[in-house]
């Protein structure tokens, strides 16, 4: 059955990193309905094998497209580096969009050619991630001009994910990790940072607390979602599936596959909204072991 303009638009994550990608889509699609779905009960998903995360992943959309969903957004990293291609190979005519790791928006801001970019573990190892970054600092086309390669320094954020799960956004104990993370990169010279994963837009303002305190230098923060919304909107205009304002009220709803309260107050915390929230329970697979 062919989408309809009125069907909504699918969103997933891991989590509530998501909601950071969600809020883009928002503002520059305000007219559309939404399906979000935080696969809480299998998080973190950094540090599972990339065949796991392309099973769930799988799994995943299978529940948004029974929904009715007529796109779908993979609002997540280490998803999309392990899953984007077998999603895309298992619904060829739905427009799929995933979140690029930030590695040329980054490069193309950087004055002095040092970017560091904060990911997951599963985010850095992937083999997608290895090929982009190799193309990027071998021929510097990303620099506006181009110039000298763009050199990365590449920062796991083991546990920074689950933190912001767990609502913990202006904590001490949060701010510690922040540092760990990211002063060596300061030192190091880095003038821009990519942030690699879609939790960690989420503790934006302790970031640029940490970096106000940590350095003089102006240093640039690269979030990816608003670029994401942007290549939504574009697949959806040429599908001619986007929706157009008809004076209805749109719909906003999520799903998650563990606490439904828990999500509930993270729309409320993060967004702001109220949002009806349903617990499901995704068919087994081997994420179910990992």
């Amino acid at each position: 059955m062919a989408a309809t303009a009125n069907a909504p638009i699918g969103v997933f994550d891991s989590g509530v990193g998501g909601l950071s990608v969600l809020r883009h889509i928002r503002a520059q699609l305000p007219h559309e309905h939404l399906l979000y779905f935080a696969d809480a009960a299998f998080a973190p998903y950094g540090d599972k094998p990339e065949r796991v995360i392309a099973e769930r992943s799988l799994a995943i959309a299978g529940f948004l497209v029974a929904q009715g969903a007529k796109a779908l957004v993979v609002a997540c990293n280490t998803a999309t580096v392990a899953a984007i291609k077998p999603l895309r190979a298992q619904y060829p005519l739905m427009p799929i969009v995933g979140v690029e790791p930030g590695l040329k928006p980054g490069a193309a801001a950087s004055r002095n050619g040092i970017v560091g970019v904060l990911a997951t573990d599963g985010t850095l190892a992937g083999e997608k991630f290895q090929l982009l970054l190799e193309q990027i600092s071998e021929s510097g086309k990303a620099r506006l001009p181009p110039c000298l390669p763009v050199h990365f320094l590449l920062q796991g954020c083991t546990g920074l994910a689950d933190q912001i799960e767990l609502g913990e956004f202006d904590s001490d104990a949060t701010a510690a990790m922040l540092a760990r993370y990211i002063a060596p990169l300061l030192d190091q010279g880095a003038d821009t940072l990519v942030l690699g994963c879609t939790h960690y837009p989420l503790v934006q303002a302790a970031i640029l607390r940490l970096i106000a305190s940590t350095t003089a230098r102006n240093i640039v923060l690269v979030d990816t979602g608003e670029a994401v919304a942007r290549q939504l909107a574009r697949l959806l205009a040429a599908a001619g599936i986007d929706r157009a304002d008809d004076g209805q009220p749109i719909s906003l709803t999520g799903c998650t596959s563990a606490s439904a309260t828990a999500l509930q107050a993270a729309f409320s915390a993060l967004l702001g909204l109220v949002v009806p929230v349903q617990a499901v329970k995704i068919g087994k697979s081997s994420a179910d072991a990992a």
